[in-house]
């Protein structure tokens, strides 16, 4: 039960902060009138999620810890993309009320949700490096219990985000409570941004 018990909070503990993965399935859930339009969206995230874990587990983990250069590319690249994702929701947090609630179609939803799912290298660091270093402990049926508890996580959140989203969807005629989180979301990730620069900067 330990590597079970170990992958669920561990990855819960990575999924949870705001980021640009979670506001976009939440926004989904919000804009749709109906929670299978929003489909696209959860399940490129748990694809992406499910790939990068795998990756972490299957020893990508060992490359970026291997080869510094690779770990700095990935910092720096995730300063100017947390810096742009940031600039995008808080741009949209000015925009009217129509134009926030608005729905993506299929199409976007998977491209969107799959470019800050894989693109993102803040996300790409947490689970690559903190999953894939703490799956070394386990061998065997272990290590594909640890996985597939972290694989889950990710899944259940995604919906559950998505539903938690159409629900104040319903409620928030105004658009405050999106346009708000969207604020607060942009100043987190600009924070992160920052944060992953001032690590670069002592890594060089």
């Amino acid at each position: 039960m330990e590597p079970l018990f170990h992958g669920i909070v561990l990855a819960f503990g990575l999924i949870l902060p705001l980021g640009m993965q979670n506001v976009f399935i939440f926004n989904q859930g919000t804009a749709h009138k109906k929670f299978s339009n929003a489909l696209p969206a959860i399940i490129t995230a748990g694809v992406c999620d499910t790939i990068l874990i795998y990756s972490a587990v299957a020893g990508v983990s060992v490359l970026v810890i291997d080869f510094g250069w690779l770990r700095n590319t990935l910092y720096l690249g995730g300063f100017f993309f947390l810096i742009y994702m940031g600039g995008l929701l808080w741009k949209s947090s000015k925009a009217t009320h129509k134009q926030v609630m608005g729905s993506f179609t299929t199409k976007r939803q998977i491209i969107f949700a799959a470019s800050v799912s894989l693109l993102n290298p803040h996300g790409f660091i947490d689970i690559v490096i903190v999953i894939g270093t703490s799956s070394l402990i386990y061998t065997g049926m272990e290590k594909w219990i640890f996985t597939f508890s972290c694989i889950g996580v990710s899944w259940v959140w995604f919906f559950a985000l998505a539903s938690v989203g159409r629900q104040i969807g319903q409620l928030d005629k105004t658009g405050t409570v999106i346009t708000r989180l969207n604020q607060i979301s942009a100043i987190i990730i600009w924070g992160i941004a920052i944060y992953m620069g001032w690590q670069l900067i002592n890594l060089v």
